[in-house]
């Protein structure tokens, strides 16, 4: 099997995450928490679900000068990801995310964009002959839109696969969506797309999607697991039963290993229960980055469930 080639265009965080027996309501103080520093951030998290489930990755990025990019930058090429295109900004504050985590795994973030929101249509230009060199292309929305909109551009100009992971939720232009080949919402991002009541049907919304142009569409359920809607297959795909502790980075990692799954050409449906035992591991295990399986961990997985 030869080594996918994946390009991430997207953010780079810091994680600083507080884990307590509840999450607080409005106003509200809860103590008792414990405290997790670690690297985080969509664009980067799913960077490194793709380099551990074997792919050849890329990351376009901005990160700040000073102790958090640096980390950021060391963290990229210890897991061997190509950081030739994540620019480092002088003056400018590496992303942070600030991240509570109830006892079930459910959590809340607020997040300090800084560096991320930097990254600009120069920056993906500067970047082309890695996109157009690619297998498949990961984006997010942590990130300006023009942006991204423009990597999908250069991207879908090439004939590489283009993905998107519509998040965090928000509306975004027809022309955009009609560069996506496959797109991998959670519910919420879903319905805030089409503009629907989130309490409506999810095949309905997944449908509706798919009228701007995108081909596939996976939609993250947690622990209902994943719906696909494409041309050729409407089904659900069953998540898999474990005790999960922290969903911080689950969709970000099911995104990662899908697209690495579909560029080494398994079919939707096999790409995406790869990308369920993936996910599924993760919310097994503390933090963002922390949290991330590497290919024979997945393959274990896989393995002893099939059996």
């Amino acid at each position: 099997m030869s080594v996918s080639r994946i390009v991430v265009v997207g953010s780079s965080n810091t994680d600083m995450v507080i884990r307590s027996a509840r999450l607080p309501g409005p106003g509200e103080t809860v103590l008792g928490g414990e405290f997790l520093l670690a690297a985080g951030g969509k664009g980067a998290n799913q960077a490194v679900s793709a380099a551990r489930a074997g792919a050849r990755v890329t990351l376009v990025a901005c990160v700040g000068d000073d102790v958090f990019g640096r980390q950021a930058l060391a963290g990229f090429e210890k897991e061997g990801i190509d950081t030739a295109h994540v620019r480092v900004i002088e003056g400018a504050a590496s992303g942070i995310a600030l991240i509570m985590v109830g006892r079930d795994g459910e959590n809340i973030i607020s997040v300090a964009s800084g560096a991320n929101m930097l990254l600009s249509v120069e920056d993906v230009e500067n970047a082309r002959d890695a996109i157009e060199a690619a297998d498949g292309l990961l984006c997010q929305l942590e990130t300006p839109v023009e942006t991204v909109k423009r990597a999908l551009g250069i991207a879908r100009e090439a004939g590489v696969l283009t993905v998107l992971n519509p998040a965090p939720a928000r509306q975004l232009p027809p022309e955009l969506l009609a560069l996506v080949d496959v797109l991998t919402p959670n519910r919420t991002e879903l319905f805030g797309l089409v503009g629907a009541d989130p309490s409506g049907d999810v095949r309905t919304a997944a449908r509706k999607i798919r009228e701007t142009g995108i081909r596939d569409v996976v939609v993250t359920l947690g622990s209902d697991g994943a719906l696909i809607v494409s041309d050729d297959v409407e089904e659900a795909v069953s998540a898999f039963e474990v005790n999960a502790v922290d969903a911080v980075a689950a969709g970000d990692v099911f995104s990662g290993t899908l697209t690495v799954a579909l560029t080494e050409g398994k079919p939707l449906r096999d790409a995406s229960r790869f990308a369920c035992a993936a996910s599924a591991i993760s919310v097994t295990r503390p933090g963002a980055r922390p949290s991330v399986p590497r290919r024979p961990e997945i393959e274990a997985f896989l393995a002893k469930r099939n059996n």
